[in-house]
């Protein structure tokens, strides 16, 4: 059996349209609001993110003067899940690409 030659950009244009994009670099962002406590964003940060309870306490607290923040930052797919287990309880986020 002969096997069919390709040239190299008809291949890169077949891997480029298989992509689902969810590697690509994203940002998770956290918005402020006035009904969730401190230790509950502080934990909702730290169970999303895997982060030790000083950097949640940075970020929160941040969130808290600024008005948002970044939280997170990774592949799309990740900070999918991330910004899922944020709003788990409510909380208001935002995905950058």
């Amino acid at each position: 059996m002969m096997a069919a030659l390709t040239r190299p950009s008809e291949e890169l244009e077949v891997l480029e349209l298989e992509s689902t994009g969810t590697d690509l670099p994203a940002k998770v962002i956290l918005y402020n609001d006035d009904w969730h406590t401190f230790e509950e964003v502080i934990v909702q940060l730290m169970k999303a993110t895997g982060c030790s309870r000083e950097r949640a306490e940075a970020l929160t607290w941040e969130v808290h003067t600024r008005g948002k923040a970044a939280v997170y930052e990774g592949s799309l797919a990740e900070c999918l899940r991330v910004s899922g287990v944020l709003e788990e309880i409510a909380l208001h986020t935002e995905i950058e690409c």
